[in-house]
C-alpha cells in the first residue's frame, strides 16, 4: 500500500513596497493602498507572492536610508522603492536624494534583491527647472544601477476624476488602484509564476 506524504506548501516569495505616504495609504481605509490593490492584481493573475507594505507618512530618502535593515531583514525578492517626494516638497538639495536613493538602491543590489524604481514628481508651482532636475534624478539612477523603472506612478490617473484625496497629493483607494495598474507591467518583468 502506498502513501501520498504531503510537503508543506512553500511560503510565497515577498514583494516589499517600500516608500513615505503614497506607500502608506495615507488618508485610506485598511486595504486601499497601491500595494493591498498591487496583491488582489498577482493573486488575480496566478502570481504566487505576498506584498509587504512598509510604507511610512512623511518619510525621506534620508529615512529610507535609515530603515533599510527592516527591509532587508524581511529578505524579499523585490523591492519596490517609492521615496523622493517630500525631499521634493521640502526642497531638500537633490544630490542628497540622489546618494540616498543610490545608497538604498545599491544596499537592495548587494542583497541579491531585485528592485523597482517608482517615480514621482512635484507640484508645476516648483518651477519647470527644479521639476526637471527631480524627474531626472530617477530616471539617472534607473540607467546607472540598470534596475526596473517607472518614471512617473501617477501618469495614469492624473486626468482621471476621485484619484486624488482633497490635499492635492495623495491618492483615493481608486488611485492606488489605477498606481497598481501602472506598476504591473514592469513589476511582472521581475516575478516568475
Amino acid at each position: 500500500m502506498l502513501f501520498a506524504i504531503r510537503l508543506p506548501a512553500a511560503a510565497p516569495a515577498v514583494i516589499v513596497c517600500y516608500g513615505d505616504s503614497i506607500t502608506a495609504g495615507y488618508g485610506l481605509a485598511e486595504g486601499q493602498s497601491f500595494p493591498d490593490a498591487l496583491d488582489k492584481l498577482l493573486h488575480a493573475g496566478g502570481y504566487r507572492y505576498k506584498v509587504v507594505n512598509k510604507g511610512t507618512s512623511g518619510a525621506t530618502t534620508k529615512d529610507a536610508v535609515a530603515r533599510l535593515q527592516s527591509v532587508l531583514q524581511i529578505h524579499p525578492e523585490v523591492v519596490i522603492v517609492e521615496f523622493g517626494g517630500n525631499d521634493g516638497l521640502r526642497g531638500l538639495p537633490l544630490d542628497q536624494t540622489r546618494r540616498n536613493l543610490d545608497q538604498v538602491i545599491s544596499a537592495l543590489e548587494s542583497a541579491h534583491i531585485k528592485v523597482l524604481l517608482a517615480g514621482i514628481t512635484l507640484p508645476p508651482n516648483y518651477g519647470p527647472d527644479y521639476i526637471k532636475q527631480f524627474n531626472q534624478v530617477y530616471k539617472t539612477l534607473a540607467v546607472e544601477n540598470h534596475i526596473a523603472f517607472v518614471p512617473m506612478i501617477y501618469k495614469d490617473l492624473i486626468a482621471v476624476p476621485g484619484t486624488i484625496q482633497p490635499d492635492g497629493i495623495h491618492p483615493t483607494a481608486k488611485g492606488s488602484e489605477i498606481i497598481a495598474r501602472t506598476l504591473l507591467p514592469t513589476l511582472k518583468s521581475l516575478l516568475h509564476k
